[in-house]
Parts: C-alpha cells; structure tokens; sequence
C-alpha cells in the first residue's frame, strides 16, 4: 500500500494549481485548515466511514458543518475527496499544501526553542537574522525548553542550527569518549 504523504501529493498539488489560479493561496489554505479540524473531530471520522451512510449523504454532512467557511472550488474539492474515498488524507493534503503554499511565497517556518523566553526585540532580531541567512521570510515560532540549559535550538525545514549549552555538552561528552 501506498504511503499516505505520497497518495495525498497529487490533492495538493491540483488545490494548490487551482487556488494559485485564483490568487487565492491565504483563503485555499485557512479552507484546508478549517476543514481539516473537521474531519479530525472522532464523530465525523466515525460518520464518513460508515459504510451505511451514502457518499452523498457523506458530502452533505460535511459540507453542512463546513457551512459558509468552505466555498465555491473548496466544496467541490472537499467533494472529490470524498467521492474517492480519501477524506482521511485532508491533514496530508493540507500540510503539503501549505508546502508548496510557503515555497510559492519564499517562505520557511522556523522553530525556535530558548532556554529561556524570548523577548519581542531579540525574537525580531534573530528572526531578521535568519531571513538574510536563509534568503526568505520568516515565520517563527518560539518555545521555552528548560532542557537546553542556554542559547537556543532552531528548526527550519531540514536544517537544525544547535546553539544550546545541552548540545555543546553532548559534543563534548562525545569527545571525552572517542
């Protein structure tokens, strides 16, 4: 059986076409999100697979609660998704959506854990930071991870920039041992 992310891509890629078309990326995506809440609560996950509930009885269910939120091409995708049986790939869909949404507007999302809070200066600088690193805007996310000891840890995408006391003290044990 396939995996999920890779069943998932080819969704994705037709809302992201179709919401680019309309120069609609911000309203594809909050759709997405809503909609992905939705599907995510374990009464409506029980009620689309029900096998005795019809796949139009499916559709109206979830557009009903969807109301006004999701309109227009977000219904009929929301409907094509059920019609092949692949509502439960939504939170996929989204999340790679939201990929190639960020790429699209050369934007990363950046983790950025702290031993110790942040204030809103040094968050602006060290995200102005990263922004002239990473040639594109950021979109931080700060945490608080008593663990670190000090400095901080920042995730964006597949780069991981370790500037905590914990992982200098994990270097040097490793050291110490070779």
């Amino acid at each position: 059986m396939a995996e999920p992310t890779t069943v998932a891509r080819p969704y994705a890629e037709a809302a992201f076409e179709i919401a680019r078309e309309q120069n609609a990326l911000p309203v594809w995506s909050e759709m997405l999100r809503f909609a992905t809440t939705i599907v995510a609560d374990p009464r409506v996950t029980a009620a689309l697979e029900n096998p005795r509930l019809s796949t139009p009885d499916k559709e109206a269910l979830l557009l009903s609660i969807a109301g006004d939120r999701v309109t227009g091409d977000g219904r009929s995708f929301l409907r094509v998704l059920i019609e092949a049986d692949r509502i439960a790939l939504l939170p996929q869909i989204r999340e790679l959506f939201d990929l190639l949404k960020d790429e699209a507007e050369n934007v990363a999302k950046a983790k950025i854990e702290s031993a110790f809070p942040l204030s809103p200066e040094q968050t602006a600088e060290l995200t102005a930071a990263l922004e002239k690193r990473f040639g594109k805007k950021i979109e931080a996310t700060v945490s608080v991870n008593p663990e670190l000891i000090g400095g901080a840890r920042i995730s964006i995408g597949d780069a991981v920039l370790d500037g905590s006391v914990q992982a200098k003290l994990d270097s040097m044990r490793a050291q110490l041992r070779s």
